[in-house]
């Protein structure tokens, strides 16, 4: 279902309007009550018939007053049929048996740009990220860019190991037929697609980089990780929620990444791996420099003919200046006072 601008008349003239046939009415029941009084039964009982009528049920035109808000839209049905939605800013007014429709009223999403509701409520957050509210609300859909923070979820990466990831989503609604009648509850959907998504998206990268890993769909292994390559990560989970959000006129602006990390079972020993890892490569980087600098310490001796050494003295002298680079701890020097031999 296509949204479907309705065009109200203004209300000003119509408010100005009920007023006074209110006031008319509290008139024609005193002018009713005089008449009686006086003896003119006819006139007197019409007129008190008609200003009593007009007060009891003169409220109904003033239920047709609506106000609305820049950024916020009114889904109008009249007797189950879907007549427009009010989206201009303005004071309308508008069959008063019409009635304004939104199933997610009550529902509010975290850190979420609602339209306010007003009086006390009673806020309850669920297991999802979503905060549910009672109490007196109004009907009235926001336009405004909204901000959906679901829960942190556990999920397991390519290669098995638990996450946790936590994700912001940036979203409106452009159509509020499609939002009202398309779907049940369209804060709910979004909430529960958005978790869908991530899951989907995040169970296609490891966590840090791993080879033979092909996050692309190409068949050719590549670097991608969620650490690594967060942006790429965010703009697939974007596209694939605003694929599966697209029948409830919900618009994904952007996403972000607000939360990644190991879960915490296997946070200790992803660590220990970490810090393994970089062991290994500071030392392959210590021994590499040592070689080299071996490797020129004996070019520059034989160059400069200082010394003649041979193979056995080359591989104590290689020996002890690789014990020398590549250690823990600074050397102690020994002096040989004697010959060299």
């Amino acid at each position: 279902m296509q949204e479907k601008v309705l065009r109200a008349r203004p209300g000003m003239p119509y408010l100005i309007l009920f007023i006074l046939l209110y006031l008319l009415a509290v008139a024609a029941i005193i002018a009713g009550g005089v008449l009686l009084d006086r003896g003119s039964n006819a006139l007197g009982g019409v007129l008190l018939a008609l200003g009593i009528l007009w007060v009891v049920v003169g409220f109904i035109p003033f239920l047709g007053l609506k106000i609305i808000k820049p950024q916020e839209a009114l889904v109008l049905t009249l007797f189950g049929k879907y007549i427009g939605t009010l989206n201009e800013p303005g004071f309308y007014f508008v069959n008063p048996f019409a009635v304004a429709v939104n199933p997610a009223a009550r529902t509010r999403l975290g850190q979420s740009g609602d339209v306010d509701s007003d009086g006390k409520l009673a806020v309850t957050v669920t297991a999802g990220g979503q905060v549910s509210v009672d109490g007196r609300y109004t009907k009235k859909i926001s336009l405004k860019i909204m901000t959906l923070n679901n829960a942190k979820q556990k999920v397991n990466d390519v290669l098995g190991n638990p996450v946790e990831i936590g994700v912001a989503v940036v979203w409106r609604v452009v159509d509020t037929a499609k939002a009202v009648f398309n779907v049940d509850n369209y804060k709910e959907y979004l909430s529960l697609q958005c978790d869908s998504a991530v899951r989907d998206i995040v169970r296609i990268y490891p966590y840090d980089v791993a080879p033979g890993i092909d996050t692309t769909g190409d068949g050719q292994p590549d670097e991608g990780s969620l650490r690594g390559s967060s942006t790429i990560v965010a703009e697939r989970i974007r596209k694939l929620l605003q694929e599966r959000v697209e029948n409830a006129g919900l618009e994904i602006m952007d996403t972000r990444i607000t939360y990644l990390a190991y879960a915490p079972e296997i946070a200790a020993v992803m660590l220990q791996r970490q810090q393994a890892s970089a062991i290994v490569d500071a030392r392959k980087m210590i021994v590499d420099g040592a070689v080299s600098i071996v490797e020129m310490a004996l070019e520059k001796l034989n160059e400069n003919d200082v010394v003649h050494l041979d193979d056995e003295r080359k591989a104590a002298m290689v020996s002890n200046l690789l014990v020398v680079l590549c250690g823990n701890r600074d050397a102690q020097p020994v002096v040989n006072s004697g010959s060299l031999y």
